[in-house]
């Protein structure tokens, strides 16, 4: 028993030493930006098709705007995946609602392209009255993640450079890195377009007069080096 406790009190005394004797690790802490300005490539187009009776009498239904919006986003190049269907408006108890002549269904689609001039190749082959509205959903960059990845390297490289010329100036040496964490926050701004609302007596399915601006991709990373 004494035998334990004396060794238990050995390595206690010890561990004190090398705590008293170990030196706290000398670090920097730093922050490295780099960041590029890229025109977008993908738009995101909201369109809503809406029945609507035709000479008051006869109900021009979904499936006839749809099979025509349809037919123009096939016409016009655009990949299956890139068509979806976003929302469906007014389609609850459609079975039992649609015996009501009253009753207008609509359904929200979501496409993507990267020329504008296509949507308005899309939209003249639907009927007018059938367009409630379209509208930008979102927009991006196709080669976003690539960029990134560039990007976050630079941003690393600055951070290096940056520790490196802060220690010099003090006389002091610059190790390898600690720690690594990466601030990735990006945000875009917001396209500036006029919403298109379609009136039953338009003529033209056009889209709004548009103003893209350049997105920023930005990469921030936070850097500890070792200071030698």
């Amino acid at each position: 028993m004494k035998k334990i406790i004396l060794s238990t009190l050995i390595a206690l005394s010890t561990f004190t030493v090398l705590a008293q004797t170990t030196a706290p690790q000398k670090k920097i802490e730093v922050n490295g930006t780099a960041e590029q300005e890229v025109t977008t490539d993908e738009i995101y187009i909201g369109i809503s098709l809406k029945e609507f009776m035709e000479n008051n009498r006869n109900k021009v239904s979904i499936d006839q705007l749809e099979a025509q919006l349809q037919k123009a986003v096939l016409k016009a190049g655009i990949a299956p995946e890139d068509f979806m269907i976003n929302n469906i408006s007014a389609y609850t108890n459609y079975w039992q609602k649609k015996k009501d002549p009253a009753f207008l269904a609509s359904k929200q689609y979501s496409i993507k392209v990267s020329n504008l001039n296509k949507l308005n190749e899309i939209l003249s082959a639907v009927d007018p009255k059938g367009i409630a509205y379209t509208n930008i959903e979102r927009y991006a960059y196709s080669k976003e993640d690539e960029l990134k990845k560039e990007l976050k390297i630079k941003a690393l490289k600055q951070a290096q450079e940056k520790a490196k010329y802060l220690l010099e100036a003090i006389g002091e040496h610059l190790g390898g890195a600690l720690e690594i964490h990466d601030n990735e926050n990006t945000t875009y701004p917001q396209p500036v377009y006029r919403t298109m609302m379609m009136k039953s007596e338009s003529a033209d399915a056009t889209m709004p007069d548009i103003d893209f601006k350049k997105i920023k991709i930005t990469a921030q990373i936070n850097a500890v080096f070792e200071i030698k």
